[in-house]
């Protein structure tokens, strides 16, 4: 008899021992993650670009003023907290998505759903092909178009390929390829085009050329994007854009890990092995092709 009850207080101490143990280790825990959170260094911003009117002697032979930014190295905290933040903040991008499709029904429906134009690049090392998203992103694609139905950017260089990452056009001064003031300029300020919504909407291009930000549809930074160049400061893109050759979501202007917001206005749909042989080629210190790659011409197909 005395041999069990002494199992029996055994067990019974055991058990309020595992008890009291996990009561008071849980707060730990919850104590450790959330200090680690806090304390956990942040992530280091990229220094903010200089304005597209910065002179060339300030900018030297830097990058150029308009244009992404590459995702800087940083150190991200970890833990329970952390892990409650990725949820709460996935859910507040459905909640506004929702929102965000509702909202733009009515734009939608004057398209007439027709069929989104497709741009026809026509470059010294071959041809690509881009659909482009009117149907989402009229004001930033009727811009687009309007520069290359005029011929804004016929015998344009790439001025700025990064392998990983994206290659950089569109500056009028790029039409030397070794121009320092490539990556700076952008269409004539005052000049005005017609947003092809079927709206009738004019825009006009102001403060150095530059169009109105169209930061509504969320369509991410992925391979073979096109996206609109910009200083890092609101309404400063013109006639740059960039196209990407890496899944670069930290430029999504509804991702807030980076100041950055660059909104893709199209994607290729041919030749984009092109793209990141582009991408590739030997370049200088500041990421300009050694051998020139010029465009062409821009043709577009598909408008009515």
């Amino acid at each position: 008899l005395k041999g069990i009850l002494a199992q029996a207080q055994a067990l019974v101490f055991r058990r309020d021992l595992k008890r009291n143990m996990s009561i008071k280790i849980a707060p730990c825990f919850v104590a450790y993650f959330v200090g680690a959170a806090a304390f956990a260094p942040s992530v280091q911003q990229p220094a903010p670009l200089p304005s597209a009117s910065t002179s060339v002697e300030s900018v030297g032979q830097a990058a150029a003023t308009v244009g992404p930014q590459p995702r800087p190295a940083a150190a991200f905290g970890t833990g329970a907290f952390g892990v409650v933040a990725a949820f709460a903040a996935a859910a507040a991008v459905r909640s506004s998505a929702s929102g965000l499709s509702a909202r733009k029904a009515p734009v939608a429906s004057r398209m007439a759903l027709r069929a989104n134009p497709v741009a026809v690049f026509e470059t010294s090392m071959g041809t690509f092909k881009a659909e482009l998203y009117l149907d989402q992103m009229p004001i930033t694609v009727s811009n687009f178009v309007d520069l290359a139905q005029t011929g804004f950017y016929n015998g344009v260089h790439f001025h700025r390929v990064i392998p990983n990452f994206m290659c950089q056009f569109g500056c009028p001064n790029a039409k030397d390829p070794k121009s320092r003031a490539a990556g700076t300029g952008g269409p004539q300020d005052g000049t005005s085009y017609t947003v092809l919504d079927g709206s009738g909407q004019t825009v006009t291009r102001r403060n150095g050329g530059n169009i109105p930000d169209e930061l509504t549809a969320k369509l991410g930074n992925e391979p073979g994007t096109l996206s609109m160049a910009n200083t890092g400061r609101p309404n400063s893109g013109g006639s740059q854009f960039f196209i990407n050759v890496n899944n670069n979501s930290f430029l999504n202007w509804f991702d807030r890990s980076t100041p950055s917001a660059h909104p893709v206005f199209g994607k290729i749909t041919e030749g984009y092995d092109l793209v990141e042989k582009i991408s590739k080629v030997r370049t200088d210190r500041n990421d300009s092709p050694d051998t020139p790659v010029m465009m062409q011409s821009i043709t577009i197909e598909g408008l009515e």
